[in-house]
């Protein structure tokens, strides 16, 4: 496929239509405050760094599969955070976790590392990240957007959860994740669960990953979960995440990736292996954007906005009844920037996203600013 050709294939990168509306924002006499993108602002934890750092000097080839160390602290980290199991009585298998340079490389790659084609479906949810069609169109899969209370259609062969969701934030109890991998099972299908903001459940909400026993019912076959460091412990810059569940899946996976030469560099390894071992910095991030939500979710409420969901997570999901880009517009003449809702499919064409990945500052700037 020539290049012309795959630029095709691809939609437009959709952040860059927010080049004027970002001018308008950055004009404000105060400065903008951009809650667009999902980019953390904080600190990385200090356990973190001191990791990377001693591991600077590593001029040997790191390992695909990621060190024994790494993937012990990941199947730790889950089954301490969120209780999951790859059966109901084993517990998780370090054997089938693997490192990924990031979560949206896998996400991009992964109908194609599973070997799907014209004749198989990729299944998302109708709001969704770009990137889960991106990845089908790479990989030149037909695609479904579906409802979470829609069937899957004959032909499915990888299904797209996200929970909690990016952009709306709602979150899938355990019943509808056990009710959309026994449909996606009975069509041969593998479950692909973007489990990217599982550990922030927001106030009093319980999240629930598709490797809970209660799901999955102690056999993970056709099962991924999908993680990142990224939001829960502030290394979006170290790109570092992992894919674990069926153990001949992540195998399967591995051996493409060793082939590709698509490793995790080993000081991020370290990195993540100091993060994973370390509760308190996401306890610390979680209580963060709690208290950021509460400040920002009334004062979109009060200048005349409705958020819908947005119980977890890091964004809100909001409509003033209008067209999106107007929204986006207006918010931009106060020097406060989001991203329009068509971005994540047509079914948001009237909302905006409201990230909640700026300083206690500037959300308070955007508070202040939405009550004028």
């Amino acid at each position: 496929m020539s290049s012309g050709t795959r630029r095709r294939v691809l939609p437009d990168f959709p952040w860059d239509s927010l080049a004027g509306a970002a001018a308008v924002a950055r004009s404000h006499h105060d400065g903008v405050v951009d809650l667009s993108v999902g980019t953390p602002v904080d600190p990385v934890p200090d356990a973190v760094g001191e990791a990377l750092r001693a591991a600077w000097d590593s001029p040997g080839y790191p390992q695909t599969w990621g060190t024994p160390a790494l993937r012990e602290a990941a199947v730790g980290a889950l089954s301490r955070r969120h209780a999951a199991g790859l059966s109901a009585t084993e517990g998780l298998d370090p054997d089938a976790v693997l490192p990924t340079i990031g979560s949206k490389e896998l996400v991009a790659w992964l109908p194609t590392l599973l070997g799907l084609g014209p004749d198989d479906v990729v299944a998302f949810p109708h709001l969704a990240y770009p990137t889960y069609e991106v990845g089908a169109r790479l990989a030149g899969t037909r695609t479904a957007v579906v409802a979470d209370d829609e069937p899957l259609p004959e032909g499915t062969r990888l299904v797209w959860l996200n929970s909690p969701s990016n952009p709306t934030g709602r979150v899938l109890d355990a019943g509808r994740l056990t009710d959309r991998v026994a449909e996606a099972r009975a069509l041969g299908a593998v479950v692909a669960s973007d489990e990217c903001y599982l550990a922030l459940p927001g106030p009093g909400v319980v999240t629930t990953s598709v490797l809970d026993p209660a799901v999955h019912g102690g056999d993970v076959s056709g099962l991924l979960a999908v993680h990142s460091l990224s939001k829960t412990s502030n290394l979006a810059g170290y790109r570092a995440g992992l894919v674990l569940g069926d153990p001949a899946l992540v195998a399967d996976l591995l051996q493409i990736r060793k082939h590709a030469g698509m490793i995790v560099p080993r000081p991020v390894q370290e990195a993540m292996t100091a993060a994973l071992r370390d509760d308190e910095h996401v306890a610390a991030t979680r209580a963060r954007y709690d208290a950021r939500r509460a400040v920002l979710r009334p004062a979109l409420e009060a200048a005349g906005l409705r958020v819908e969901h947005s119980e977890a997570g890091l964004y809100l999901w909001a409509t003033a009844g209008e067209p999106c880009r107007a929204t986006v517009d207006r918010l931009a003449a106060r020097g406060i920037l989001v991203a329009p809702g068509e971005f994540y499919g047509p079914a948001g064409a009237s909302h905006v996203r409201v990230a909640l990945t700026a300083s206690d500052e500037r959300i308070a700037a955007a508070a202040a600013r939405l009550g004028e």
